[in-house]
């Protein structure tokens, strides 16, 4: 029977690969992959050989039709992304819906992502938190940031190393300096980094560096009371 196995692929670190999930991949007819360049070294380091597509925001609508056919035809595919689950801030959401749509079996296997390593490292309370992902650019990046100011549960965004330190800035003006924050960075690699305190505290931490590498921002939530989340008060 043909289905889509969405496969999580490290975030980093290459032992972070399940042995399901090895599997998988090396079982599948063909392996769409976000860009072919980055998953051509986790499969020459596992081992793997499998026919392999591109598939990534520029041609995701393109080749949506011609990938259902394949998959209608009785072949099996699986999906990855050059880091971390797809359609988590990446690639993977249009395809998943059209299969579901076209009766298409889907299967997820469970696998690394980055926001769920940040938000346990922050410190910050996780039972109820909402994700954010990447933060728009221009237009509507106001709007959105104010829709959140009286948001209670734990926030976690994504964000691009140059941009980290403006995104702090507009947290703060948004939230208030002294909310609490934690900034993961280079998670599962050899410099992974994570900072803890106050925006204004980790503005200060990262002003002056030079950051490098994926980010995610965890942003405590506001107290209902009107009263800043902080770990370290009775």
């Amino acid at each position: 029977m043909s289905k889509l196995y969405v496969v999580p692929t490290p975030i980093g670190n290459l032992e972070d690969m399940t042995l399901r999930a090895i599997r998988i991949i090396g079982e599948a007819d063909l392996l769409l992959a976000e860009d072919t360049r980055t998953t051509s070294k986790l499969l020459q380091h596992y081992g793997i050989k499998v026919p392999m597509m591109a598939h990534h925001q520029h041609n995701e609508h393109k080749v949506l039709t011609s990938l259902i056919s394949k998959l209608k035809s009785g072949i099996t595919i699986a999906l990855v992304t050059d880091a971390g689950t797809p359609a988590i801030s990446d690639p993977g959401f249009l395809l998943i819906r059209e299969c579901i749509r076209e009766g298409i079996d889907v299967e997820c296997l469970p696998g690394a992502t980055a926001f769920v390593p940040a938000l346990v490292n922050s410190g910050l309370p996780s039972e109820k938190f909402c994700f954010e992902g990447f933060l728009p650019q221009k237009k509507g990046r106001s709007t959105r940031l104010a829709s959140l100011a009286n948001e209670t549960r734990t926030m976690v965004f994504y964000e691009s190393p140059h941009r980290l330190v403006k995104t702090l800035i507009s947290f703060a003006e948004v939230f208030g300096p002294d909310r609490r924050a934690g900034v993961s960075r280079e998670l599962s690699k050899l410099h992974e980094e994570n900072a803890r305190g106050t925006l204004q505290e980790l503005i200060a931490h990262f002003e002056n560096g030079n950051i490098k590498g994926e980010i995610c921002i965890v942003v405590a939530g506001a107290d209902p009371k009107g009263k800043t989340e902080n770990p370290n008060q009775d």
